[in-house]
């Protein structure tokens, strides 16, 4: 296991810039605004050979009793106890202040190494740091987060902690995203999967902002699993805040392995959940639609069939989607929400032996030939699978310009039928015998 290494501190005394820096791209907010960061945002970094996990955690206010406040250092507590070192960030240009010291004695029952940060000092600024040697956590290091100033002091410093011999090798894990609209029960998933409170769930809409990176096992596999921030439409986006809790989304959706895009079954399928489906979609992504809150609605004989009527009608161009109806509450079908995953990235995964592939290809063309356009015939002289995670497959043809989209789509069907790829998009490409390959 990498050794881990949780950064916190009072709110906005920049342990989000720090984060990023050492991340190497931004992936948690940084904003002014206090209690921006609420969930533990985790990114794999590597210092001098070293390599560790850095988790950024939510601002510590130990006298508020603001129920989210309370939240937030629930999670900073978690990440603490499974840290091997504390990385304690105050500020330099604001000054010692009590609460510096409530969280410094707080810090020091966790029993674990604490390495002290003092931020936002400019080159010149350094004296700063001797008022910090009154909190009795050994030599303060003066840094600029912003200006990534000394640095590479305090990594040296953090890194000096990690026990010998930590494991530096990439294990293979299957990356799951998690994606819907706000308050669709996303978070409410990932605990009910994980088995415990992952990340804040709340029935403010927006709760998650952040990208949340959980590892996990099950069943002796290996998983990371990704909460994201609710996608919402472009005209409701209005803070700072929102724009980048969906551009993360976005990402977190291109970096999966696999897809969950969760449903609110308690409302009607709207406009943004097609688009968000879209999205996985044109990411070449296999995917389950999780139908969440199912327990929530009267149901009789049909309600299932006309639900699934629904998507078939607003999800026709995605025809191979794989629907899931679960409750995150009572945890009505959860498990089996893995088991979809897992099988619908095994079908994306799926490499067919070019000698079935064009047996399949040869019937299909049996049974509908191809076209005659402007008096010439299309010929499909054989056909080869060239990628998987989507399944891709190249045809040559004797003149790719006669291809109809039509009769692409015919063939497709015929892919599909003979083997499995329900919840996985798969691609055709034409090339001509003698040309370059084109979509």
């Amino acid at each position: 296991m990498r050794p881990i290494v949780a950064v916190v501190g009072r709110p906005n005394v920049g342990k989000s810039t720090f984060f990023n820096r050492v991340a190497g791209k931004r992936i948690s907010i940084v904003e002014d605004t206090p209690g921006v960061t609420r969930d533990r945002i985790y990114a794999d970094a590597e210092w001098c050979g070293h390599y560790f996990t850095l988790i950024d955690t939510g601002g510590i206010e130990l006298k508020s009793e603001d129920i989210m406040w309370k939240h937030i250092r629930a999670q900073a507590e978690l990440a603490m106890d499974i840290a091997d070192v504390i990385l304690f960030m105050v500020d330099g240009k604001a000054g010692i202040i009590s609460d510096d010291y409530d969280v410094a004695d707080y810090l020091r029952m966790s029993k674990k190494p604490v390495v002290l940060a003092v931020n936002k000092l400019d080159t010149g600024k350094m004296d700063a740091i001797y008022d910090f040697y009154a909190l009795g956590l050994g030599d303060p290091i003066g840094i600029s987060a912003e200006q990534s100033l000394n640095l590479g002091d305090l990594l040296d410093a953090v890194c000096a902690h990690f026990p010998m011999n930590e494991e530096t090798v990439e294990e293979e894990e299957l990356k799951i995203a998690v994606v819907g609209k706000p308050n669709a029960g996303k978070s409410s998933l990932v605990n009910k999967i994980l088995g415990y409170d992952r990340v804040i769930v709340s029935d403010i809409a927006g709760t998650t902002r952040d990208a949340v990176d959980t590892p996990f096992e099950a069943d002796g596999k290996k998983y990371r699993i990704v909460d994201t921030a609710g996608i919402r439409r472009k005209n409701k986006v209005v803070e700072d805040v929102e724009y980048y809790s969906v551009v993360r989304s976005i990402e977190a959706i291109r970096r999966a392995d696999v897809v969950a895009v969760v449903l609110d079954a308690s409302e009607p399928i709207s406009e943004q959940d097609i688009k968000i489906c879209g999205l996985v979609h044109e990411s070449s992504k296999p995917s389950v639609i999780v139908v969440n809150k199912w327990d929530k609605i009267e149901k009789d004989t049909f309600t299932r069939e006309g639900y699934v009527a629904t998507l078939d009608e607003e999800l026709k161009f995605m025809s191979y989607y794989q629907p899931l109806f679960i409750s995150a509450l009572t945890g009505k079908r959860v498990p089996n929400v893995l088991t979809a995953l897992n099988k619908v990235y095994e079908n994306a995964s799926r490499k067919i032996p070019t000698g079935i592939l064009n047996d399949v290809m040869q019937d299909a063309m049996s049974v509908n030939e191809p076209p005659n356009y402007n008096g010439k015939k299309l010929r499909v002289y054989y056909t080869t699978q060239t990628m998987t995670n989507p399944p891709t497959f190249t045809l040559f043809v004797n003149d790719e310009t006669i291809m109809h989209f039509s009769y692409k789509r015919y063939l497709e069907n015929a892919l599909r039928k003979a083997f499995e790829f329900e919840g996985t998009p798969i691609r055709i490409r034409i090339r001509n015998k003698n040309s370059e390959e084109i979509n």
